[in-house]
């Protein structure tokens, strides 16, 4: 084509990484925001700090929830990627991104309803036993991080075959 590359349908190709990044964040980021409000009831801080604070805590603990998002992905991605990613080892990166945001969450739920008291959980709030943690922070990490890790994976059914995208 004399020496000029054919334009490239981003999906098609070596752009197809940034695609699937750009689907899991939009995904996940305000996923973790409607969770964040939906399970303020669970926390003390519903019932007993004025609506500007809590509506504080929910966008501070969204940005939070992107910065461990974020930092899990690319933990995953370096150790576990390649440069075929995601049309190759898709699932050989999901799977420890979410178990490292849902290790994450144990500690850090530990960390600030047990150690600094930066938070407690209220009545209402199932936790796990021995531990202590919050049920639903922590299903928040198995849940949005595969949810959005499957609305991520590329969509090209008809070139792949079913078991293609497992590797």
């Amino acid at each position: 084509m004399n020496g000029l590359q054919s334009h490239r349908n981003p999906t098609d190709g070596d752009a197809l990484w940034l695609v699937a990044l750009r689907r899991y964040f939009v995904f996940a980021i305000p996923a973790h925001l409607i969770w964040e409000i939906v399970q303020l009831p669970l926390y003390t801080i519903w019932y007993e700090d004025p609506p500007d604070k809590i509506a504080f805590a929910a966008l501070h603990c969204t940005g939070g929830d992107a910065m461990i998002t974020g930092a899990s992905l690319l933990g995953a991605l370096l150790v576990f990627g390649n440069r075929r990613w995601p049309d190759e080892r898709y699932i050989a990166v999901a799977a420890p991104a979410v178990l490292a945001g849902v290790g994450y969450t144990i500690f850090s739920e530990w960390h600030n309803t047990e150690v600094r008291n930066s938070w407690a959980y209220s009545s209402l709030m199932p936790t796990l036993p021995g531990i202590g943690t919050g049920l639903s922070p922590l299903l928040q990490w198995f849940v949005i991080p595969t949810a959005a890790f499957w609305w991520a994976w590329p969509r090209r059914a008809a070139q792949l075959n079913p078991t293609e995208g497992l590797r």
